[in-house]
């Protein structure tokens, strides 16, 4: 219960801490950090990537889902009850809006295969040093993260690094973490 009640406390105060940014002022810090990702070789040998459509807060991720879908075979995720699907970005077309307001994918479009996935891009609430990742406390990203074997890069603006995020044993860790101005 004491775990349960210090995320709940986590999401509080990051909640307040994004409240003191724009949107404006988050859509260019989000472009910081997908530049910095862009440049990781994790990124680069990558072919086959997992992402999401962000929610407002998140890290923005649209215009970078745009840029790269051409050169890479994007997969989003489709929540569908308590789990999340990846299915293939082709373009706008291919998207609806869904569960929580977030433009998803339809479900009739290609679902990657088991070990399909070279990468994964994984929004969260908070992040650590050692790359503990706080979401949203649903558990989407961790059912999925059990069945993915492919390196998870969480990313965040600086403000949600904190010095130690609580984690259970369902709670999966990033390989790396990507902000503005650092990569753990």
């Amino acid at each position: 219960m004491e775990i349960y009640k210090a995320k709940q406390a986590l999401r509080k105060d990051m909640a307040a801490k994004k409240s003191a940014f724009t949107a404006t002022e988050l859509l260019d810090r989000s472009a910081l950090i997908l530049r910095r990702l862009e440049e990781s070789p994790l990124f680069q040998a990558a072919e086959q990537v997992a992402l999401y459509h962000a929610l407002p807060g998140e890290v923005q991720t649209a215009a970078f889902i745009e840029r790269w879908h051409q050169q890479k075979r994007l997969f989003l995720p489709l929540v569908v009850g308590d789990d999340l699907r990846l299915l293939r970005y082709t373009g706008p077309a291919s998207l609806q809006k869904g569960a929580f307001g977030i433009w998803e994918p339809k479900p009739d479009g290609e679902e990657a295969e088991a070990g399909e996935i070279d990468l994964i891009i994984v929004p969260g609430v908070a992040f650590d040093a050692q790359c503990h990742r706080l979401g949203r406390g649903r558990g989407f990203y961790d059912r999925l993260l059990s069945s993915l074997h492919a390196p998870k890069i969480g990313i965040c603006f600086d403000f949600q690094l904190v010095s130690s995020v609580p984690v259970e044993s369902f709670d999966h860790p990033m390989d790396h973490v990507v902000t503005e101005t650092k990569a753990y």
